[in-house]
């Protein structure tokens, strides 16, 4: 590994506290308080307690025969008091010569406050428990007005997410991104845990993809010499749980789509999905907004949001509209009137529009209407329901209009946030929609959906009335965060090979 001069000099560094027989990377840590606790041992009476604290070093200031430095650990930072007196010639000047900002120590002293206020550590011992051999990319110390201390950070995008390890380590913005995607995670499983819901786990790894239409990623085993699917949706095989015997089904994983990436897309992603015996698409409304908004009520503290400029009101009751209405409102075009996909192509070329070629009917309402003009318009939280039937080849057809099914979507801030039926469960009408799907689409169409016999065969059993929901966690956090790109809410998005 080719090391830069910065790195030469901290190797050396490390050389010589290895010379002294100081190990710069011992195996354990005495620690006895994290950052946090012991500043609250202190509050509650606890001046002049002994404590050992352990975290990175985020400031060093040498003055003299003593030294001011503060480290930081997962809760926050505490300042410590380095005095040659206390540490002694030799530990001393190993802190000014060996010890660098980035180093993780290992800090024995007692409690005690400065002058200026502070909780501070006065230290006994100094112990190096992780020598940084790369220089983190910090700036300046800077004080904004409130007098916080800020640090100039890596700023650039890619190497962010490339490096997420750096973004994370001097970014702490960054880091409490993350903590309120984790609360959000834990909040979605309170809520369902609480209705009656069980949680449980599917196969990543597929014979036969489904329940969504998108390309999946092929692999291979090679004990079975089979190839496999990494799933695309966990809707399927949650189904089939209801058939055994389950009412209600939630997961909370990983899908994988091997499609184009976006602001709002990437090939990895996490989906909630859920489904309920006995509900139909109305009755999930009613659980959806009720769900998102108590999530942010508990991981926000509000109900009232702000993403992208505009202030959203996530309360129930959410607007409801049919895919219809919304279309005539904001495209000022009736699809009803153009029942073949070669009229209502000829309608969106006279307002400007160029549909991909080969598109269903389905698929120009809801790619090039819904999705291009009407989607981002969306901005308060709203329920747009009752879809064609050939792009919902799973859900339940409505009974006074053969055409469409009982399906929504729900949209906030301008985004697709998930998706919705009252499930297909007449196992005949399934197989049927199947070979439909087969014959409507090319071999190699990615909105084509595969005929999945297990599948009816196990409706054929006996598939209670439903309502199946799906949500990508990923774009909730967006929103909750105000952030406009997926990629900030993932710890690792997928990037293309750096040249």
């Amino acid at each position: 590994m080719e090391l830069s001069d910065l790195e030469q000099q901290r190797l050396e560094k490390l050389e010589r506290l290895r010379e002294r027989g100081c190990e710069p990377y011992p195996a354990r840590t005495e620690r006895t308080h994290t950052a946090s606790a012991a500043i609250a041992a202190y509050e509650a009476g606890g001046e002049g307690a002994e404590v050992v604290v352990a975290g990175r070093l985020r400031s060093l200031r040498v003055m003299g025969k003593s030294s001011f430095a503060h480290i930081e650990d997962g809760s926050g930072q505490i300042q410590l008091l380095i005095r040659l007196d206390d540490l002694g010639e030799t530990g001393y000047q190993a802190l000014k010569r060996d010890f660098d900002l980035g180093d993780f120590v290992e800090a024995r002293g007692s409690l005690m406050r400065t002058r200026t206020g502070e909780v501070t550590v006065r230290v006994e011992r100094l112990r190096m428990l992780a020598k940084a051999l790369t220089p983190l990319p910090w700036g300046k110390v800077q004080r904004t007005k409130d007098g916080e201390v800020r640090y100039s950070t890596l700023t650039d995008v890619e190497d962010r997410y490339r490096q997420r390890y750096v973004d994370l380590a001097v970014n702490p913005e960054v880091r409490e991104l993350f903590r309120l995607r984790a609360r959000t995670v834990s909040a979605l499983r309170r809520f369902l845990d609480r209705r009656g819901f069980l949680e449980v786990e599917t196969p990543v790894l597929q014979p036969l993809y489904g329940g969504a239409a998108a390309r999946p990623f092929v692999t291979h085993h090679n004990q079975l010499r089979q190839d496999l699917y990494l799933r695309i949706s966990d809707e399927l095989y949650l189904k089939r749980l209801l058939v055994g015997g389950y009412e209600r089904v939630y997961e909370i994983g990983r899908d994988f789509r091997n499609e184009g990436v976006s602001f709002k897309h990437n090939t990895e992603f996490t989906m909630l999905e859920f489904y309920a015996a006995y509900l139909d698409y109305q009755d999930v409304m009613g659980l959806c907004e009720e769900m998102v908004s108590a999530v942010a009520q508990e991981v926000l503290g509000t109900t009232t949001i702000t993403f992208q400029g505009n202030q959203i009101d996530l309360s129930p009751p959410w607007r409801r509209v049919t895919l219809r209405d919304v279309i005539r409102e904001v495209c000022e075009i009736d699809y009803a009137a153009y029942p073949s996909a070669a009229a209502l192509i000829e309608a969106l070329r006279a307002i400007g529009r160029q549909p991909e070629p080969g598109s269903s009917w389905g698929k120009l309402i809801d790619n090039t209407l819904l999705g291009s003009i009407v989607e981002p318009t969306l901005i308060q939280p709203t329920f747009v329901y009752d879809y064609p039937r050939d792009i919902s080849p799973l859900a339940k057809t409505l009974p006074d209009d053969p055409t469409h099914v009982e399906r929504f979507e729900f949209f906030i801030g301008g985004l697709e946030m998930g998706n919705a039926f009252t499930e297909l469960n007449d196992p005949l009408d399934q197989e049927q929609r199947f070979l439909e799907m087969g014959r409507l689409y090319q071999a190699d169409d990615e909105e084509a959906h595969p005929m999945d016999a297990d599948y009816v065969r196990a409706m054929m059993y006996g598939m209670p009335p439903n309502g199946g929901f799906g949500m990508g966690i990923d774009r909730l956090v967006m929103l909750l965060a105000d952030h406009p790109s997926i990629r900030e809410v993932i710890l690792y998005p997928h990037l293309r090979p750096k040249e």
